[in-house]
């Protein structure tokens, strides 16, 4: 069935490859949301838009630039396209950062959010899928973390922001019937990634000669999750919408439900980095007989950082049947690859 869908985040990392997925194996028409901003590098971004030029071969695909936390042109997307699907991935991203710059993720997770929600309200859809984040779990040390685990202690405001989604996704869909699902990222990466992850840090770093920092004396497990293995999750949710029901109070119940999108096979820092290392040779991104020893440096943990991350994806099997499974070399050598022919 021919759905129409806005995935807001288009030209990020995730948003770009869902998109490109939705144009070769459906007949969604898709518009895609986005506002470039200049937090990484936009070139990246604007390589990924032209990706999506080249897999839109009928005309399906509309991009608009602008930013989810302006409400006057969400409230003008909805009304003029009347979307079944909506897939908000636009968000401020990353940990670190929240702690320099607070205000922005206010803006985008907090405000943009909400603008999505009345949106929703104010226009009824089919299906708002939404990205939360691992980081929500904080440092819970029961392993692996699962959907029915207390989640009320986020240790970074990125974590706090994500938690709220949750919380104001679930109580938009009580008070208007909105099917909505969250999903929790573990570690993603993947070729056309976000530099400001370690993977694609690292890379840049070894190859300027810089050393590389492992946090917290390497002493890390994060489960990493290939970008493909999370676009299949997302788009296998999309098409499975939790049911609208009604409570014995005669009020509709929250059709609101939560899902973890991991590899469930957490690696340590120190493995990751041995991988990552073999591949950039092999691939030649980086000369044969490289020092890494020379280039690595264990340093303790840094503020708003968890020491594992480690998904449970039993609700997510039972309910799409997918299982994420791409193993972290083959993830680490198509990055090398991709990498080899951005940067030459």
């Amino acid at each position: 069935m021919q759905r129409k869908v806005l995935v807001t985040g288009a030209a990020g990392f995730i948003g770009a490859f869902l998109v490109k997925r939705l144009l070769e194996a459906t007949d969604d028409d898709i518009v895609g949301l986005d506002s470039m901003n200049s937090y990484y590098d936009p070139g990246i971004k604007q390589a990924r838009l032209d990706m999506l030029v080249d897999a839109d071969a009928q005309g399906r695909f509309a991009f608009v630039k602008g930013d989810i936390a302006d409400a006057a042109l969400v409230e003008r997307l909805f009304a003029e396209n009347g979307f079944d699907v909506v897939v908000n991935l636009a968000a401020q991203a990353g940990v670190r950062y929240s702690i320099e710059n607070p205000r922005a993720y206010v803006e985008s997770n907090l405000v943009g959010f909400f603008n999505i929600l009345e949106a929703c309200r104010h226009h009824p859809i089919g299906h708002l899928v939404y990205a939360s984040s691992s980081s929500v779990y904080g440092g819970n040390e029961k392993v692996p973390f699962s959907e029915e685990d207390k989640v009320d202690s986020p240790v970074s405001l990125y974590a706090a922001t994500k938690k709220s989604n949750e919380l104001m996704a679930n109580a938009y869909s009580k008070l208007y019937s909105i099917p909505a699902t969250g999903l929790r990222f573990f570690t993603v990466y993947g070729p056309m990634g976000r530099p400001d992850m370690a993977y694609f840090d690292f890379t840049r770093k070894l190859l300027r000669g810089e050393s590389i920092k492992i946090f917290n004396m390497g002493d890390c497990k994060r489960d990493f999750t290939y970008v493909d293995d999370i676009v299949e999750g997302v788009a296998r949710v999309m098409a499975n919408p939790p049911a609208v029901r009604t409570g014995k109070d005669g009020l509709p119940l929250a059709a609101h439900r939560v899902y973890n999108i991991g590899n469930s096979n957490p690696e340590s820092l120190l493995d990751f980095v041995d991988t990552l290392q073999r591949v950039l040779v092999e691939e030649s991104v980086l000369p044969e007989g490289f020092d890494f020893e020379a280039h690595k440096e264990l340093v303790p943990m840094q503020p708003g950082d968890v020491a594992v991350t480690y998904a449970d994806t039993s609700a997510l099997e039972r309910d799409t049947g997918f299982v994420p499974s791409t193993p972290l070399e083959d993830g680490l050598r198509a990055f090398a690859k991709w990498y080899k022919g951005y940067y030459g």
